[in-house]
C-alpha cells in the first residue's frame, strides 16, 4: 500500500492542496452548533449523531441533548430511558447506548477529561477509526485521518481511485492517503474541510467542480470522470418482515405498552403489542387476538385498522399491520408490559415505526398532540 500512496501523490502539490481547501473551509464553513467552542465531549457527541444522519436532522437533537446533558458528568450519571428519550427518533440507538458506556468510562477511568490519543480515545465503547480522527483533530489538533463517505467521494475523484468503498481494505487506502496529505499545521480545518466539500460540493450526484475550490488538484475532473466516482457495489437487498401491531385501550383511557429486551434491535424501546405475522396466520387479526388474550390474560377486540406502518433499516424492512383495540378485565403487568394512562404513553421512548402508529392512533381517536 505504501508504493501505491507514494505514486499517487508523487506529483501531487500537498501544500498548495492544503491551503486552498483549508482557505475555503474557514471562508464557507456552515455555522453548526457544535463548532461554537473545541469542547471534545461536544464534538464526540456531535460526531456520534452525524453518523447515517442529515446536519438538519441533527442540528435540534444537538442543542436539546446539550441542554440537558451539558457536560461528560451529566450523560454519564444519566438514566437509560431518559436518555433514549431525548435520542427518541434519531435512530440506530447502539449509538447513544455506546456513547452512554464510553462516557462513563472517561467519567471513571479519565476524570471525566475526554483522552487525547489514538490509543486511550480509539478504545473506548462504539469509538472507531472515523470518530477517533474526526474528534481528535476537531477538538485537539491531532493530525488523525477521518474518513466517511464524503471524504472517500472527494479523494476518490481528487485522485481518480475506481476502488470499491465498500471494501474495507479500499476504506484503509483512503485512510493512508489522508495521512499522507493531512495538514499539520491544521488537521482540524483540513479534516473538516474535506468533510464539508462532500457535502456541499462534491456531491455524490452532479458535483459542483465549477465552484469547488481544489478543482485544479482533481484528476477526475480534468479526465471527465468525476461522475463516475466513487465505485460502490450495491449491497444485496435486505428481507422484509410482516408484523402485526395493537394498540390496546381499556375503558378508563390505558394504554398497554411493553418494553423491549435489553439487547438487540431498538434495544430497551418501548412499543405496543405486536407480533411477527407467520407464514400459517389464514386469519390474521383473529389469529393475532387469541394471542393476545393467551399473553395478556385480558379479553381483547381488535376494533379497526390504523394503517400500514413501512419502516427502513439498514439490513432489513418491517412493514406493521397496526389496528387499533380494546381491552377488558383485569390486567396484570410487570416492569416491561404494563398499562399507562394515555396522557403518559408519551413520556416513554418509542422508535419511529411505533411514533407511526401511535400518531395514526391519535388521529383515529381524535387527540390532539
Amino acid at each position: 500500500m505504501n508504493a501505491r500512496i507514494e505514486k499517487l501523490t508523487k506529483s501531487f502539490k500537498i501544500n498548495e492542496f492544503q491551503k486552498a481547501l483549508i482557505d475555503w473551509f474557514k471562508e464557507e464553513q456552515r455555522d453548526l452548533p457544535w463548532r461554537e467552542s473545541k469542547d471534545p465531549y461536544k464534538v464526540w457527541v456531535s460526531e456520534i449523531m452525524l453518523q447515517q444522519t442529515r446536519v438538519d436532522t441533527v442540528i435540534p437533537y444537538f442543542n436539546r441533548f446539550m441542554e440537558k446533558y451539558p457536560t461528560v458528568a451529566d450523560l454519564a450519571n444519566a438514566d437509560e430511558q431518559d436518555l433514549l428519550k431525548v435520542w427518541e427518533g434519531l435512530g440506530y440507538y447502539s449509538r447513544v447506548r455506546n456513547l452512554h458506556t464510553a462516557v462513563k468510562e472517561v467519567h471513571e477511568k479519565y476524570d471525566g477529561i475526554v483522552p487525547d490519543t489514538k490509543e486511550e480515545f480509539g478504545s473506548l465503547k462504539g469509538v472507531g477509526p472515523y470518530t477517533t480522527g474526526a474528534v481528535l483533530s476537531i477538538a485537539y489538533g491531532k493530525p488523525i485521518p477521518a474518513v466517511d463517505g464524503n471524504v472517500m467521494r472527494v479523494m476518490s475523484r481528487i485522485f481518480n481511485i475506481d476502488d470499491d468503498i465498500a471494501k474495507v481494505k479500499t476504506r484503509k487506502l483512503f485512510e493512508a492517503l489522508v495521512e499522507k496529505v493531512i495538514s499539520h499545521e491544521d488537521p482540524s480545518s483540513f479534516n473538516q474541510g474535506l468533510m464539508e466539500l462532500g457535502a456541499l460540493v462534491c456531491t455524490p450526484k452532479n458535483p459542483s467542480c465549477l465552484l469547488c475550490p481544489v478543482r485544479d488538484f482533481c484528476k477526475a475532473y480534468h479526465e471527465g470522470t468525476q461522475h463516475d466516482l466513487p465505485v460502490k457495489k450495491k449491497a444485496k437487498k435486505g428481507k422484509t418482515l410482516q408484523y402485526i401491531a395493537v394498540v390496546l385501550e381499556d375503558e378508563d383511557g390505558k394504554i398497554i405498552v411493553r418494553q423491549r429486551p435489553s439487547e438487540g434491535l431498538l434495544a430497551s424501546l418501548w412499543e405496543f403489542p405486536n407480533s411477527e405475522v407467520l407464514s400459517s396466520w389464514k386469519n390474521m387479526v383473529e389469529d393475532y387476538e387469541k394471542q393476545l388474550v393467551e399473553e395478556l390474560g385480558v379479553e381483547v377486540d381488535v376494533v379497526e385498522p390504523l394503517g400500514v406502518v413501512d419502516h427502513v433499516f439498514s439490513h432489513l424492512t418491517w412493514k406493521i399491520h397496526a389496528f387499533r383495540g380494546l381491552f377488558r378485565g383485569e390486567f396484570v403487568g410487570s416492569d416491561n408490559l404494563k398499562a399507562v394512562p394515555i396522557e403518559e404513553v408519551e413520556d416513554h421512548p418509542f422508535p419511529v415505526p411505533y411514533q407511526k402508529v401511535w400518531k395514526e392512533f391519535k388521529e383515529k381517536r381524535g387527540i390532539e398532540s
